[in-house]
């Protein structure tokens, strides 16, 4: 693999939409919407490419009041990728950069019957010597009408950068 990683331009906004789009079950974004995640969230953000293409990409940022959280939004790997790693690399991407020196703590949420995801979050927690918590944050039926399963708020932490 000749994987770049790197901080996410504008230019990266209209091809992480594709691949979101090309990656169920994934919810898909605006094009906006990815555009401000590739700009705003540029220091917590990391996108990954291989001979030109992007074929990965975490989104996240640093909650308002919460300076020693990472809030991963969304992880999405393309499928040439898939069982290599790439997922927990870019999270260490991330949480190693010297922007994220203060972190402590990662949340992210997740559906309760996300293995794939579990394996990841449970396997970083590990790596980072850290205790892992979890609860329903969002309610399918009080917070997404039924359309959406619920979703669980993970917390990993306390580590170090």
């Amino acid at each position: 693999m000749n994987l770049v990683f790197r901080k996410p331009t504008a230019e990266d906004g209209f091809p992480l939409n594709q691949l979101v789009e090309n990656s169920p079950p994934l919810d898909p974004n605006s094009v906006y919407c990815n555009l401000l995640q590739c700009t705003h969230f540029a220091d917590t953000s990391v996108a990954v490419e291989e001979d030109g293409k992007l074929v990965g990409f975490i989104s996240g940022y640093v909650p308002p009041g919460k300076p020693d959280t990472y809030f991963l939004w969304q992880v999405v790997v393309d499928s040439s990728q898939r069982g290599r790693g790439l997922a927990k690399k870019m999270m260490h991407a991330i949480i190693d950069r010297p922007e994220c020196a203060a972190l402590t703590h990662l949340e992210t949420t997740i559906t309760p019957d996300n293995e794939a995801s579990w394996a990841l979050f449970r396997s970083f927690a590990r790596d980072k010597g850290a205790e892992l918590k979890h609860d329903i944050w969002f309610d399918k039926d009080k917070h997404f009408y039924g359309h959406h399963d619920s979703e669980a708020l993970l917390r990993i932490g306390p580590f170090t950068s």
